[in-house]
C-alpha cells in the first residue's frame, strides 16, 4: 500500500511540472497533500498528525484559491485528453508490473509500524512536558510568535479596502 501511495505521489509530482494553469496546480497540490497525509497516517499511532497537516494545507490552499480566482480569473483552462489517457496508460502499466512482480505490495505490513508505535507509546505521557522544557521552549515560543505575526499579516493583506484583492462583484 505504501508503494502504491508513493507511486501516485510521484505521478502527481510529474504532472505538477507540466501544468500551466494555477487552479490545476492547486488541485495537484491538494491531492499531493492528501496522499502524504495518508502515508503519515499509516506510519503513526493515530491519524491526528496527518489530519492537522491536511487541515493546515487546506486552509493555505483556500487562501491561494482566493488569490488565483481574483487575479487570473479570465485565463482559459486547457485540458489535453490524449495526454491524460497516455499518463493513465503508463500508470496502469506500471501498477500492473508492480502487482505481478511483488504480491506483498498489496498486503499491509504492520510489523514495522507496530514496532514504531510501541516505541512511540512508551513516552507518550512525557511528550507534552518535553515541549515546554528549557531546550525546546525557545523554539516553541518562536513558532507561536511566527504564527501570530503571520495571522496579523494575512488579516492586513486581505483587508478589502487596502489589500491587493479586488472585489469580485
Amino acid at each position: 500500500m505504501n508503494q502504491f501511495i508513493i507511486l501516485l505521489s510521484f505521478l502527481f509530482s510529474l504532472n505538477f511540472i507540466q501544468t500551466k494553469h494555477p487552479l490545476s496546480m492547486g488541485l495537484n497540490l491538494l491531492i499531493q497533500t492528501m496522499l502524504i497525509s495518508l502515508l503519515c497516517g499509516f506510519h503513526s499511532y493515530s491519524y491526528w498528525f496527518s489530519y492537522i497537516l491536511f487541515l493546515i494545507m487546506l486552509g493555505g490552499m483556500m487562501v491561494l484559491f482566493l488569490y488565483v480566482t481574483s487575479l487570473a480569473s479570465n485565463e482559459l483552462f486547457n485540458f489535453n485528453m490524449m495526454n491524460f489517457i497516455l499518463k493513465m496508460f503508463i500508470f496502469m502499466m506500471t501498477m500492473s508490473l508492480l502487482m505481478f512482480n511483488d504480491n506483498s505490495m498489496w498486503l499491509i505490513n504492520n510489523n514495522d509500524t507496530s514496532n514504531f508505535n510501541f516505541i512511540y507509546n512508551i513516552n507518550n505521557e512525557n511528550n507534552l512536558i518535553k515541549l515546554y522544557n528549557n531546550p525546546t521552549f525557545n523554539l516553541t515560543m518562536l513558532m507561536i510568535i511566527y504564527l501570530f505575526l503571520t495571522l496579523l499579516i494575512a488579516v492586513k493583506i486581505t483587508d478589502m479596502n487596502q489589500g491587493p484583492l479586488r472585489q469580485l462583484y
